[in-house]
């Protein structure tokens, strides 16, 4: 049998989006999110179009008629999935939604730990199944949370599945640090995630390589202070660096010049 913790989250997060929307209004469904041109429906669409994808089911020969918000190929990939559902109702995509991810988990279920080991391709390269389910999961919570924001419903923001993401947030921050802001030999950087789902890491740059320290540096250069919401909002890219520090939702302890530069740099899923 497959990985239960990872199977386990992967269902939890289906279950939590089913009930959020199970009792949506249309003027809900038509709600727009933070992902440029969507709307709480094609966010379901979206992740129906991704499940339906793994499940070995040929993409819509479909053209979209609007990608003036689309950045890249996989924005293009993901639009046709989208757009072609978008004559549908809210009710018949989330009944697609419900009847894909449950046999999806059926799949799942069958799995043994070789199975999950196995390298599958993806469109950003070689990975392994697991690490593609692992993937999924944090992609499916970030839907739904934009979801909640849109809706003004919030909820999800602690539990397994909730560490999971920030667990997985947190190992991507050395590459901010390092590759993205670009920061000088001998920085330390200190990022505190408070709320409902809480965590640090600090990371330091040396010989111009960022890697994670094993102990807090009670020094840092910088020290930044988010809650898990921003901290997550500013990694997938739903809300700008700029608009975040204006707002007072990130705290800059230290050089402020490095840190303005960290938090504009920080998105990590686009």
């Amino acid at each position: 049998m497959a990985d239960l913790k990872v199977v386990s989250l992967m269902g939890t997060v289906w279950s939590s989006i089913v009930n959020l929307c199970d009792d949506l209004s249309e003027s809900d469904w038509n709600a727009k999110t933070d992902c440029p041109g969507w709307s709480v429906q094609d966010q379901i669409s979206h992740m129906s179009g991704s499940e339906s994808r793994l499940l070995g089911n040929e993409a819509p020969d479909h053209l979209p008629s609007d990608v003036s918000h689309v950045k890249n190929d996989g924005g293009q990939r993901n639009e046709i999935l989208v757009d072609w559902r978008r004559s549908w109702s809210g009710f018949d995509v989330l009944k697609e939604f419900k009847e894909l991810t449950k046999e999806r988990l059926s799949y799942l279920r069958t799995l043994s730990q070789e199975d999950l080991d196995e390298p599958v391709e993806t469109p950003n390269g070689s990975t392994t199944l697991l690490e593609q389910l692992n993937r999924r999961i944090y992609d499916a919570w970030a839907h739904e949370q934009d979801i909640r924001r849109a809706l003004d419903k919030p909820g999800h923001l602690d539990g397994p599945v909730a560490d999971h993401v920030l667990d997985r947030t947190l190992t991507a921050m050395p590459y901010v640090v390092g590759r993205k802001a670009k920061s000088d030999d001998g920085t330390v950087v200190l990022f505190n995630i408070t709320g409902d789902t809480k965590g640090d890491i600090c990371v330091e740059v040396v010989d111009g390589r960022a890697r994670k320290m094993d102990t807090m540096s009670n020094t840092p250069t910088v020290a930044l202070g988010m809650d898990f919401q921003t901290f997550l909002c500013l990694a997938c890219g739903r809300w700008d660096g700029e608009d975040a520090l204006s707002s007072g939702k990130v705290a800059i302890e230290g050089s402020r010049e490095l840190g303005i530069n960290i938090v504009e740099q920080m998105a990590i899923v686009t």
